[in-house]
């Protein structure tokens, strides 16, 4: 049995790869579990759902290029409210940036609606069109 603080163990930085460089400074080693996302299908639309726990409103950017939507958040900390309210035992909030890519196809920002509301920020995207085929599939060789 190994000794812990705080109900981890003093030896989980070492053990679980983040002593050799795999450690996200964002969230540490609960990175994982970031940007949990569910996707449902919808009449005429997909409804992307993704837990942004703590972040504010201003600090998550959506953007669309190339047929990707890209959902960034940035958190910072206020360094000097260390000083204002004692001395920090344990620190476990730290500033970064966290991204998640979405092959979307050919969609136009304006087609995207957002919204974000207790920690969730609910993306919708209309469903486009597939271009049919023709029925032929045979091609000819020269």
């Amino acid at each position: 049995m190994l000794p812990s603080i705080f109900g981890e163990s003093m030896f989980d930085d070492f053990f679980d790869g983040g002593f050799f460089g795999a450690h996200n400074p964002l969230y540490g080693k609960h990175a994982r579990n970031l940007m949990k996302t569910d996707i449902h299908e919808k009449d005429g639309a997909y409804e992307i759902a993704v837990d942004l726990p703590g972040f504010k409103k201003d600090e998550i950017n959506l953007d669309v290029k190339d047929g990707y939507l890209t959902i960034s958040a940035e958190k910072g900390l206020d360094k000097d409210e260390e000083d204002k309210k004692g001395r920090i035992l344990r620190q476990e909030r730290y500033a970064g940036v966290c991204t998640r890519s979405f092959y979307v196809g050919d969609v136009t920002p304006e087609d995207v609606k957002a919204k974000y509301k207790s920690g969730v920020l609910t993306i919708v995207l209309p469903k486009k069109e597939h271009k049919k085929l023709a029925s032929s599939s045979k091609i000819s060789i020269e």
